[in-house]
């Protein structure tokens, strides 16, 4: 059946963005063109630039749907911790890993295609609205501190969300050369008690 066939103007969108994050995926964010893209959505090349500009916009709402899904995800494992602080903050550090395994285009399209998440507002938007889940969960266990040791809570969610960040690039995404005996939920739950081991939020035998 031809592909072609049955678009509207939404779906044809919605189908070029799903076709570009199949090739990301593939081939990274600069290894397609946007006939490719097209190609993969069984349009016209023509199609395409109805909708976006060029390759670099098409990958910026690939972005904008992969933090719209990232912020969901991150919000509802903040959720799923509650009442607790603790779990909350540690939940939130699972799903980013979580997110990257199931999510690799959307991953790859907000981290490493070069992209910046000031493209747009509405990318910028969401892109806060992700962080901001993290540094809520960090505000409400950083209360658990002293004043005085207390680190900003944008401080402590970016050490989190860069542990979390350099576990899957280096273990979760078959960086080559990068090897562990230990998987890379391990790695990340251990890390992130160190951390707040040393901020005095756990117990030292935990």
């Amino acid at each position: 059946m031809d592909k072609k066939r049955g678009y509207h103007h939404g779906n044809l969108r919605s189908a070029l963005v799903e076709a570009a994050l199949e090739l990301i995926t593939e081939k990274g964010p600069t290894g397609f063109t946007l006939s490719e893209a097209a190609k993969q959505a069984g349009v016209t090349p023509a199609a395409v630039y109805r909708h976006f500009e060029g390759r670099e916009d098409l990958i910026a709402e690939a972005a904008r749907q992969g933090y719209e899904i990232f912020a969901d995800l991150m919000d509802y494992a903040y959720q799923s911790g509650q009442p607790s602080a603790l779990a909350a903050f540690e939940a939130t550090g699972r799903a980013y890993l979580a997110f990257a395994r199931r999510y690799p285009g959307h991953y790859i399209a907000m981290f490493e295609s070069g992209i910046s998440v000031n493209r747009t507002p509405e990318l910028a938007a969401v892109a806060t609205r992700a962080r901001g889940v993290l540094e809520k969960a960090a505000t409400d266990l950083s209360r658990h501190i002293p004043e005085d040791k207390r680190p900003p809570a944008s401080m402590f969610s970016a050490h989190i969300w860069a542990m979390s960040h350099g576990v899957v690039e280096l273990f979760a995404r078959n960086s080559p050369g990068a090897q562990s005996p230990f998987l890379p939920e391990d790695l990340l739950e251990t890390g992130i008690g160190i951390y707040l081991r040393g901020l005095g939020l756990i117990a030292p035998d935990r």
